[in-house]
């Protein structure tokens, strides 16, 4: 039962192998040519801005030019963080960034 199934597949594999080239081929043309200064890769880093008051520091983390994360450092006592989890603007308290469990949110397509 396996030697006929191959050789039934060698011969249809060398036919196909054996088959003629159509002639109005033309060949590819070159790829075209790398520019770097024209790739508008968006930055990896965020934008930071950092604002002194009296009592407090406040620094604010943008990413694409939408804020979404501030820093609070009071004069005396401990720095907290405003998150935009959802990115609909409610920013939420946290006390560290690594408290809870973050579940990867990657924006696919828009309608």
């Amino acid at each position: 039962m396996r030697f006929p199934t191959l050789l039934l597949l060698s011969a249809l594999s060398f036919s196909a192998y054996a088959a003629e080239r159509p002639s109005n081929l033309e060949p590819l043309p070159p790829p075209p040519a790398f520019d770097a200064s024209a790739e508008a890769a968006p930055d990896s880093e965020p934008e930071v801005t950092i604002s002194k008051e009296s009592e407090q520091t406040v620094e604010e983390y943008r990413a694409n030019g939408k804020l979404y994360m501030i820093k609070i450092t009071p004069k005396h006592g401990v720095p907290y963080y405003l998150v935009d989890d959802r990115g609909d603007g409610k920013f939420v308290r946290q006390e560290g960034l690594d408290s809870g469990l973050r579940v990867p949110q990657w924006i696919i397509h828009r309608f």
